[in-house]
């Protein structure tokens, strides 16, 4: 009788610490994250930013030149810097090219890579919703706004 009441009082507080969790509000997130990021912009003036009607901010730096159409499983090889908005970087590419199947990487980049062609170079703002959402990356923590710098070396 006395296992059945501690594991009924068990049950209890489990249902009761569930029932506390904060659920995730993406689309808080992204206003806040929106808001972030034209601060950041304002605050570095940096110049030329658009926003996407996706929500993906944006620098085109050079455009490129071709006429690639872009798809899911369009190959780039692309040189780039990921830093979070404090300017920590994050990852490089180990300073190399990096080979990448479009479709395979984060949104913010499916939706940037394409406002460029080879020999292109943009400035990706990403709110968090089109990086990694509510999820921490290695030293990426979670509902982080990402600022990435792409040299599109090819695309095909």
């Amino acid at each position: 009788m006395k296992t059945i009441k501690h594991l009924f009082l068990l049950v209890c507080a489990v249902v009761c610490f569930a029932g506390c969790a904060k659920e995730f509000d993406q689309e808080k997130q992204f206003a806040k994250d929106k808001e972030l990021i034209r601060k950041f912009v304002a605050d570095q003036k940096i110049p030329d930013v658009v926003e996407d009607q996706s929500g993906l901010f944006y620098q085109i730096i050079k455009k490129g030149e071709g006429t690639v159409v872009y798809n899911a499983n369009t190959a780039i090889t692309a040189e780039y810097e990921g830093r979070l908005l404090n300017g920590n970087v994050f990852d490089n590419g180990g300073g190399k090219a990096i080979n990448f199947t479009l479709g395979g990487v984060i949104p913010g980049w499916q939706i940037g890579i394409t406002k460029i062609q080879k020999g292109g170079e943009i400035r990706l703002l990403i709110p968090s919703k089109l990086g990694y959402q509510d999820e921490a990356q290695g030293s990426i923590p979670k509902s982080s706004v990402l600022d990435f710098t792409v040299k599109l070396n090819d695309a095909k």
